[in-house]
């Protein structure tokens, strides 16, 4: 496989992590982080580890018990082993009503043998279709691997054990929309979509193979925290400008190294990109996807 070697990637991301690692985290108990919001007997806590179990009859999902606004989020993730065709794990934040905001991460099972894709997308007032699909380097059924969102007033990126996949930029002076107002809950769920997510629909889930299994831990939050009954201001509480680590200026040096990384990921491993997608957009594609 062309591009960096696994040594090199590493090195390259060491500035970043200079950067973040000494900042505080929010790590906690599942239970006290999270609660179930669909099927909670579908949803079981062994030790550190939190299960989420996928049937016939349902699949099952939980969320933060408080809201954010900008910050890291973090989980480890061990997808379904085996046929997971039709299934999806998603790991996502999201506020709520219909013009809201939302990230994600959404992992799409496959047939035994073939790769697991992984679907970035964003809600930016209530509309999506901003999809990237990735295979990984790596088999995420056979260990726990993390995925985690960074989100400030610059940009959001989408980050696999730290690595960046997929940065989306702040370009609302060019007329793009950006998410910086909505506190958004975490999420994790797991549930069938055989209709579209292997395949495009052609594949279905083996119910055969049910009960599937996909287990979350380490949730890490490092993000500005709000009232979940909604007494904070979110534009006071998160809104002032360098008040947080994630709002500082990026260094020149670990600008560099991240642009590096995120082109040997998109040369090797980007699959779909919605902005090269001419034919899906009638009207032209997205604005933002002419200022890249």
């Amino acid at each position: 496989m062309k591009g960096l070697s696994q040594f090199r990637i590493w090195k390259a991301f060491a500035v970043i992590n200079l950067v973040v690692v000494m900042q505080a985290v929010n790590s906690a108990d599942f239970n006290e982080l999270f609660q179930a919001n669909w099927a909670p007997d579908h949803i079981a806590t062994q030790g550190d580890q939190t299960v989420l179990s996928l049937d016939s009859s349902t699949g099952c999902g939980f969320e933060s018990k408080k809201k954010y606004l900008f910050g890291k989020a973090k989980a480890q993730l061990k997808l379904i082993q085996g046929d997971s065709a039709g299934t999806v794990t998603a790991f996502y934040m999201a506020s709520e009503g219909p013009n809201h905001d939302e990230l994600d991460f959404e992992f799409l099972g496959n047939v035994t043998g073939e790769p697991y894709i992984v679907q970035t997308n964003l809600y930016i007032n209530g509309t999506g279709n901003r999809e990237q699909r990735h295979y990984l380097w790596f088999d995420p059924t056979l260990d726990f691997h993390a995925y985690s969102f960074l989100w400030n007033r610059r940009s959001i990126l989408f980050l696999v054990d730290d690595i960046p996949i997929r940065e989306f930029s702040n370009k609302e002076k060019k007329g793009v929309p950006y998410p910086k107002s909505q506190p958004m809950g975490i999420h994790g769920s797991l549930w069938n979509a055989d209709d579209w997510a292997t395949q495009g629909g052609r594949v279905k889930t083996n119910w055969s193979n049910a009960p599937f299994e996909a287990t979350f831990q380490s949730f890490e939050i490092d993000a500005c925290e709000l009232s979940p009954i909604g007494a904070d201001d979110p534009r006071v509480k998160c809104g002032k400008s360098g008040q947080f680590w994630w709002d500082k200026p990026v260094v020149k040096e670990v600008s560099k190294q991240r642009k590096k990384q995120l082109k040997w990921i998109h040369d090797n491993f980007l699959i779909y990109d919605y902005c090269q997608d001419v034919a899906r957009f009638a009207d032209g594609i997205p604005k933002e996807c002419h200022l890249e």
